[in-house]
């Protein structure tokens, strides 16, 4: 048995391996409510037939406002519940863990999809809405947004917790708070886009209130049993931006707080980032955030092949390993990995429909 296919028990729930769907957006929400449509449980549910041990959803808005674009889905409203419920039972039936990404886009929000022909914000006789920030300060290409007040930061927490409670009657067994990739949170922890001077802003301390106040908010109506994780952009790639040293420190205080994973990504509040992009190059920040808090973390970033993978795990960079575009262009990643590890068909997760694929 390789490490990749050894069970991870977290709280109360158990992955049946270490191969996890990292979340990635689909943009293909067609009504523009939040619902995830069909598309949602073939791409969900594809890859818990094709063998992941944890299969997570996208970044799933917390208040309208807070998506990235106007198809991406959403889990602010009661009635996105069922939905969602329809493709984490079909998840669960395939032997995965369901997890949900609880996300605000804050300055990032209100944009044209990858799939359309402009780029940059959607002007508000469009269609796009008013952006919020920790700070009046706008990402490069895009519409300045609106300081958020202290009153405000408040609802955005409480946003967060109510997210939970419904993810939580959805299904899910994991939520995944954002706080990555330039969007709200991140927002708040880097001094490159967080120019506040009250409790929100200034020292590490300060930065870091409001994403502690999320998971403690999280934390308190999420069931005991089920895990939380968290998602941090170790890096910001500048000089002067939020660092991995700061992502080790607060991955610990977060641990504190009921965090059981930290996903460790990296980049996206600034454009001008030079961002050294190769093979496993975020692996080393999930290796320092676990050597320095002593968290459960997740490695991702250009992570292909199954010896590969199998490394990251064998070295003690990372405790599970998380896949992003193989996971696109291979549904059944974990498959092919089953194979070319020569892992016996009864340890690897096959369904039983595709157990011919184990045969040589």
């Amino acid at each position: 048995m390789t490490q990749l296919f050894e069970p991870i028990k977290l709280r109360g729930v158990t992955a049946r391996n270490r191969m996890w769907l990292a979340p990635m957006c689909q943009y293909s929400v067609t009504n523009k409510d939040g619902a995830p449509t069909d598309w949602h449980l073939v791409h969900l549910g594809s890859r818990a037939t094709g063998g992941f041990g944890l299969v997570m959803a996208e970044a799933s808005a917390v208040v309208p406002e807070g998506r990235i674009t106007p198809q991406d889905a959403g889990i602010w409203s009661d009635g996105h519940i069922e939905p969602w419920r329809r493709i984490t039972d079909f998840v669960r039936s395939q032997g995965a863990v369901a997890g949900i990404q609880l996300a605000h886009a804050g300055r990032k929000a209100s944009t044209f999809s990858p799939f359309a022909d402009r780029e940059g914000s959607i002007p508000v006789s469009e269609g796009g809405w008013e952006t919020v920030g920790p700070s009046a300060e706008a990402f490069t290409g895009f519409a300045a947004p609106r300081e958020l007040g202290v009153g405000e930061i408040k609802d955005v927490v409480r946003a967060f917790a109510d997210a939970a409670i419904r993810a939580d009657k959805a299904g899910f067994d994991v939520v995944e708070i954002h706080a990555a990739h330039g969007y709200l949170l991140h927002e708040f922890l880097s001094p490159l886009s967080n120019k506040r001077m009250d409790e929100y802003g200034g020292s590490f301390e300060d930065r870091t209130r409001i994403v502690v106040e999320v998971v403690d908010a999280v934390r308190a109506v999420w069931p005991e049993e089920k895990p939380l994780f968290i998602r941090f952009s170790a890096s910001d790639w500048v000089d002067g931006g939020w660092s991995v040293q700061e992502t080790a420190e607060l991955s610990t205080v977060v641990a504190d707080h009921g965090v059981d994973l930290v996903d460790v990504s990296s980049g996206g509040v600034v454009a001008e980032a030079k961002i050294e992009v190769g093979p496993g190059y975020q692996v080393p920040f999930a290796h320092e955030v676990r050597e320095k808090s002593g968290v459960t973390t997740a490695a991702v970033g250009l992570i292909i092949e199954p010896d590969q993978a199998e490394a990251i795990l064998k070295d003690g960079s990372a405790d599970v390993v998380m896949f992003a575009r193989a996971g696109l262009r291979e549904p059944s990643w974990p498959l092919r990995a089953a194979h070319e590890l020569g892992v016996a068909s009864s340890d690897a997760p096959y369904p039983p429909q595709y157990i011919r694929g184990a045969w040589r």
